[in-house]
């Protein structure tokens, strides 16, 4: 191969070094034997943080590389629907599970919810006693691309109470139209085979047809339609790391880390939110006066909690006291603290349905109402979808050769 080009930069002028150069190049791209790239049928995103690419579909396979969260994949080739043959940014091709992947869609309501939940202010510090997969929406079905580790903590930003329903992803890969079949043509052949001989007359109504029709208001009621059984629903979470990654988190997989001196008085009623309102010293200790709101676990309700209480620490007692509490309340968050001057204020539901934010100070150690005014409108937590856009109209057809001469020369 080498002798051969050397043979064509001779039989070049010298005059001519960029067509022996090209000439060159062409000649050993011929030569190559590298196969070519494979198509894209789409595109994805990695979920987890840390994902691994193989050579093939099963888990022994080896690692031809390591993606990380939000990098873009190609998609070359689908098997049974779940295993996906990408590429990486690097070039490198291998298999993964396409259930660790986001779609386009996916990562922009990713981004637009980690937007929204920087601006939200925190409602008390949690944390997870396993493995809590964070989801891309307060649904099961909904991808996790995040896994908070045993002992995390994480701010909580708000509940949401959604029906447990199942909710299929999309496929990753484009549908592609089916093609029409080609219809066999049809050749007409005479009949030779004998017609069957006709049908014989349907039988006639019985004797009392007409006491059968009738409306038997005498006759046994029309049986009662069976109740519909109530749909389950699940209180999922809006959480933000400490990295500043926002997702839902199933309620019930983690806890609030406020104090066990504090947290005994839950008389099982889940803590929905928590802060820290103030200080009291005792000797060289220094003890903090806490706020809560709680909601009884086995409400289902549309609001966030029906209780807050103030607790503060009893000098005389050495232990935490309730010095304010307000209870069936139908409360929604956030709970905001005041700024400057110790206190906090509440939006509460009214029995009309208007809500009004109730504002309290805290004069240590009681706690005195202050004020009210209307709730500030929050946005939904779940923005709608965005209606799909509208289809092109067609293109108007070609017409006749008359009809368009004739709209030729009407312009």
């Amino acid at each position: 191969m080498k002798g051969m080009a050397t043979k064509v930069g001779q039989a070049l002028s010298p005059a001519t070094p960029n067509i022996a150069a090209l000439a060159l190049l062409l000649l050993l791209s011929a030569c190559s034997t590298a196969p070519p790239r494979a198509a894209s049928l789409g595109e994805a995103y990695v979920g987890p943080t840390d994902l691994k690419i193989r050579a093939d579909i099963p888990m022994e396979s080896p690692v031809v590389a390591t993606v990380h969260h939000g990098d873009r994949l190609e998609i070359l080739q689908q098997r049974r629907t779940v295993f996906l043959r990408v590429r990486t940014p690097t070039g490198a091709e291998g298999w993964t599970d396409a259930r660790q992947l986001l779609g386009a869609r996916d990562m922009a309501g990713l981004r637009d919810l980690a937007a929204r939940a920087a601006r939200m202010p925190s409602q008390g510090v949690a944390t997870t006693y396993g493995v809590l997969p964070v989801h891309t929406g307060p649904s099961a079905d909904a991808p996790s691309f995040l896994s908070i580790k045993d002992g995390e903590k994480f701010d909580v930003l708000a509940h949401l109470v959604v029906p447990r329903v199942s909710t299929p992803r999309p496929s990753l890969v484009p549908t592609m139209p089916k093609q029409p079949k080609l219809q066999p043509r049809k050749t007409s052949k005479a009949s030779t085979k004998v017609p069957p001989p006709p049908m014989p007359k349907p039988p006639g109504p019985p004797p009392n047809w007409q006491a059968l029709s009738q409306s038997g208001e005498t006759g046994n009621p029309p049986p009662a339609e069976p109740a519909a059984k109530p749909i389950p629903t699940d209180d999922w979470s809006l959480i933000r790391t400490a990295a500043g990654q926002s997702g839902w988190v199933l309620t019930r997989r983690m806890w609030m880390a406020i104090p066990d001196a504090v947290a005994q008085y839950a008389e099982g009623h889940r803590i929905v939110s928590y802060f820290p309102i103030g200080e009291v010293r005792d000797g060289d200790d220094t003890e903090k006066v806490w706020l809560w709101t709680t909601i009884d676990g086995s409400a289902n309700s549309d609001y966030d909690f029906d209780s807050f209480r103030v607790f503060v620490w009893s000098l005389r007692h050495h232990r935490y006291e309730t010095a304010y509490i307000e209870r069936n309340l139908k409360g929604h968050s956030p709970v905001l603290l005041k700024q400057g001057a110790p206190g906090f204020s509440i939006c509460e539901e009214k029995a009309d349905g208007r809500r009004h934010r109730r504002d309290y100070a805290f004069l240590n150690p009681s706690v005195r109402f202050t004020g009210e005014a209307e709730c500030d409108p929050q946005p939904p937590l779940q923005p709608a979808e965005s209606p799909s856009a509208a289809p092109a109209p067609a293109p108007p057809k070609a017409g006749s050769v008359a009809q368009r001469v004739k709209r030729w020369f009407s312009k």
